[in-house]
């Protein structure tokens, strides 16, 4: 399957060189290569594409302008973010609606071009993926969190991941929402994450769900 990319991206060299590597690869098209944020809106209502490859801060205001497309478009286009930054607000925040079919890379990846193909077709599939310096100042070099999740927990935080809430996740593994709950509060414990902010610790847990 071919996969129909729109890239938006304000720096000349930075586009021309994503536009350069990209329509190399047979499963890549490149429908439409945008410089700001109303270009890459347009681009999207004419072309459809299956993915957009965003840098976070474009025209016209160059604060969050990829974090709030990929907050606006649905679960139907996938989005990668490139950035400069390895904070992992960033990443929260472009993941806080769900992981599904969203990444983000920093921008040194783009010097391994089979490291950013993979990550676009993995969020054509409707997969995840965020980039290891992100997890790695999630957990500061120490063995994974994740280490002392009970099974069950994992099963929950799994389905954290796809974006589904409590209700859902209960319907999904068979589980009443108190068991969820009681599940989700012992993995904010286990994570560290119980004096976070609710949506902040999901999608941190999420996080680290991804990296493993």
């Amino acid at each position: 399957m071919t996969v129909r990319l729109v890239i938006a991206e304000d720096s000349l060299l930075v586009r021309e060189g994503l536009r350069s590597m990209l329509t190399r690869r047979a499963e890549i098209e490149v429908v439409a290569v945008c410089a700001d944020l109303g270009e890459t809106e347009a681009a999207i209502e004419e072309h459809r594409p299956d993915v957009v490859l965003t840098d976070i801060r474009m025209p016209p205001t160059m604060t969050d302008e990829g974090v709030r497309l990929a907050a606006r478009l649905g679960r139907g286009t996938g989005v990668v973010v490139l950035s400069q930054y390895d904070d992992p607000e960033f990443a929260l925040a472009v993941l806080t609606e769900g992981s599904r079919g969203r990444a983000y890379l920093l921008k040194e990846r783009m010097s391994d071009p089979e490291q950013l193909v993979a990550a676009i077709l993995a969020v054509a599939a409707g997969g995840s993926v965020v980039d290891p310096k992100i997890v790695d100042a999630l957990v500061r070099g120490n063995r994974s969190p994740l280490d002392g999740l009970t099974p069950r927990e994992r099963d929950v935080l799994a389905e954290m991941a796809t974006g589904l809430d409590n209700q859902a996740i209960a319907a999904k593994l068979f589980l009443t929402v108190r068991a969820v709950e009681k599940h989700i509060n012992g993995i904010f414990a286990k994570l560290g994450l119980s004096e976070e902010r609710e949506v902040h610790r999901r999608v941190k847990a999420v996080l680290l769900h991804l990296a493993e």
